[in-house]
């Protein structure tokens, strides 16, 4: 696996899982684009070894294997993997901290024997592995404007709780397949919602409850919003409109009366072009702007 070819196998992973944080890293500049990718392509690789079918020591093997060849790969050991290469390459480029790749390989893994949690305090704990340590290692390769690069963490880690709990929201029912749950079970209570009840079809209450979460994510939202002017301006075009497509997941679920058991909760297409050349322009002209800098200017 060429380093070539390990970015774009990276790249075609966004594009087929994630369409739309794929359609807003189009609006970064093209040596960028391929970084995120990378990062993409490796928390997918990772998330769908966990979401296999088969039992619970063939993923935790298969997690294992991960591991010891990134573990390799970053001791500068040659390894056989479509993902690392690229996603090393990109580790090593922009020193992503090693912590927040740690971290969330540890959420991954909780992954193959948690499938409930009591309470949100313990939710934001496995998220801050899998979404907050997300956005913290695309930081660095954003970029921030001069000095301001701690006040963007708290701000990238919000980002990433809201796009993580909007999925949460859009795929209850998947989850439910897969026989996890990760709407608190102390919420589920509060409204009167049972666990078979999510299964069953819409009801009051389970409307009731995806509003509840949905205001959380609302309010993690809104939260991450002034990270936004904290990164250069060639990178704030595309986090603008993934923004606003993952927000468009919430506003579909608010149109369908909360009721996520229906279908799947999907931006339409012509919004999310709408979208796109919305900040197209912002990113071309940014793009401009950047490649006439001096070296180290900003």
């Amino acid at each position: 696996m060429t380093l070539t070819t390990s970015y774009e196998h990276c790249r075609r992973l966004n594009a087929r899982h994630g369409r739309s944080f794929y359609l807003a890293t189009l609006l970064l500049p093209a040596w960028k684009r391929r970084h995120v990718h990378a990062l993409y392509g490796f928390a997918r690789h990772v998330d769908d070894i966990v979401d296999a079918s088969g039992d619970v020591p063939g993923r935790a093997e298969a997690l294992d294997g991960v591991t010891r060849r990134l573990r390799a790969s970053l001791a500068g050991e040659p390894i056989d993997d479509p993902v690392l290469p690229a996603f090393v390459h990109t580790v090593r480029s922009f020193d992503v901290e090693r912590a927040d790749v740690d971290a969330f390989l540890r959420s991954m893994r909780t992954d193959l024997t948690v499938t409930r949690y009591t309470t949100y305090d313990d939710l934001l704990v496995y998220m801050e592995g899998s979404a907050a340590a997300i956005g913290l290692m695309m930081l660095p390769v954003l970029e921030t404007v001069p000095g301001a690069e701690q006040r963007a963490r708290e701000p990238a880690r919000e980002l990433g709780r809201a796009f993580q709990l909007t999925n949460f929201l859009r795929d209850v029912a998947e989850d439910l397949g897969r026989g996890r749950v990760y709407l608190p079970l102390n919420d589920l209570e509060k409204f009167g919602v049972t666990e078979a009840g999510l299964a069953a079809g819409r009801t009051r209450e389970l409307c009731e409850l995806v509003a509840f979460e949905a205001g959380r994510a609302h309010d993690h939202y809104r939260r991450a919003l002034e990270g936004v002017e904290l990164l250069v301006p060639s990178s704030r075009p595309c986090i603008r409109a993934a923004y606003e497509l993952y927000g468009g997941i919430l506003d579909r679920i608010a149109a369908a009366g909360h009721d996520v058991l229906a279908g799947r909760a999907r931006v339409p297409r012509r919004r999310r072009a709408r979208i796109f050349a919305r900040h197209l322009l912002a990113a071309s002209a940014a793009g401009r702007a950047e490649r006439r800098l001096p070296s180290g200017a900003a």
